[in-house]
C-alpha cells in the first residue's frame, strides 16, 4: 500500500512540475508576443490614446476661439447707428 501511495504522490508531484513549467512556458510566449506588438506598433508611428486625445481637446478649443474672434470680427465691422436709430445724413 505504501509502495503505491509513493507512487501517486511522484505521479503527483511530476503532473505539479509539468503545469508549472507549461505556465512558465505561456507567460514566456505571451510577453514575447506583446513586445513584438509593440515594436510594430511603434515602427507604424501610430499614435497613442492620450495623444489623440489631447489633440483632439486643442483642436476643440482652437474652433471655439475662432468662433468668438470670427463673431468680435463681425460686430467691429457693422457700422454704428445714433442712439436714436435713425440713419445719418450726410
Amino acid at each position: 500500500m505504501t509502495q503505491q501511495n509513493r507512487l501517486f504522490d511522484d505521479l503527483s508531484r511530476l503532473m505539479t512540475n509539468a503545469v508549472g513549467v507549461a505556465q512558465g512556458a505561456r507567460d514566456e510566449a505571451e510577453t514575447a508576443f506583446r513586445g513584438m506588438v509593440d515594436r510594430w506598433l511603434a515602427d507604424r508611428d501610430f499614435v497613442t490614446r492620450e495623444e489623440f486625445e489631447a489633440v483632439r481637446d486643442m483642436a476643440v478649443k482652437a474652433r471655439t476661439e475662432n468662433a468668438e474672434l470670427r463673431a468680435m470680427i463681425e460686430d467691429l465691422r457693422r457700422p454704428e447707428r445714433p442712439d436714436n436709430g435713425a440713419t445719418p445724413v450726410g
